[in-house]
């Protein structure tokens, strides 16, 4: 029986190493390396990083589509199987509609829109309002938000996830055709004269994002995904890994640009 023990030990090994490569934590390392390659990278060298990048992310997001299939009646983050999404509502509707809108879809630049967005991250940026214990500050300042999330208990912030993740998003708009095709670029390509990597990487050429991995961030207000991107350049905001190399990377040219350009996704 040495060469079935043999086997299920080979197996065991393919299937964690799979589940590492699907895993946010190695596409982020896997993102951090192109960053720092590419910015000291030969100029004759960089199309080869470009077409090399190319490859492993057609690779990275079929491994996390694959995990997410492989592991669908598993909640990520702690979410329950079955949360209370009338719970979540009134929650809502007497909390969150007077910036967010009792259906999630925000209006003011300010507040972003909720509906549609994956209950595990809404729950942990819920989470990140928290100081957690022995930590000095919380990974996200909201002096708002993190009055409201300190009055919610944990069942209640998954409930309320829960209920934004299943409203519909109304769609958004770019206003501004001078700089959609900057935006574009941005959005499909990144920028590699700046190690800048292509956004779709990440969150989907539509924008929609991975369940569990990455936030949805098509139709979302350009004003709200400017203030995330200079919270993460100036160092307010810091619950994520390669989110401040690359806004630092971005002028505010380009990060209006690519504002615009997911607004108008769908």
């Amino acid at each position: 029986m040495n060469w079935l023990g043999k086997f299920l030990r080979t197996c065991s090994k393919s299937l964690k190493s799979a589940l590492i490569w699907g895993s946010p934590e190695h596409r982020n390392r896997s993102v951090l390396k192109y960053m720092r390659i590419s910015s000291t990278a030969r100029p004759r060298r960089r199309g080869l990083l470009r077409d090399l990048e190319q490859v492993l992310t057609v690779f990275h997001h079929r491994a996390a589509w694959g995990l997410a299939f492989f592991m669908g009646c598993v909640s990520a983050q702690g979410l329950p199987e079955k949360p209370d999404v009338e719970r979540g509502q009134a929650i809502a509707t007497q909390v969150c509609a007077a910036c967010h809108g009792v259906d999630g879809n925000a209006v003011i630049g300010a507040y972003p829109k909720l509906a549609g967005q994956h209950a595990a991250y809404l729950y942990k940026q819920l989470a990140n309002y928290k100081t957690a214990n022995g930590a000095p500050k919380p990974l996200r300042s909201n002096p708002i938000m993190a009055g409201f999330a300190a009055a919610l208990s944990e069942q209640d912030a998954k409930n309320v996830s829960a209920y934004f993740a299943a409203q519909k998003p109304t769609p958004g708009f770019a206003h501004d055709p001078e700089k959609v095709a900057l935006g574009q670029k941005i959005w499909r390509a990144g920028l590699a004269e700046k190690g800048v990597p292509a956004c779709a990487a990440c969150h989907g050429p539509a924008g929609a994002g991975i369940p569990n991995q990455y936030p949805r961030l098509a139709g979302q207000i350009q004003a709200y995904t400017i203030d995330q991107m200079n919270a993460f350049q100036q160092g307010t905001r810091h619950n994520n890994t390669s989110m401040p190399m690359i806004a630092a990377r971005l002028s505010a040219t380009e990060i209006q640009a690519v504002a615009d350009y997911i607004a108008g996704l769908r």
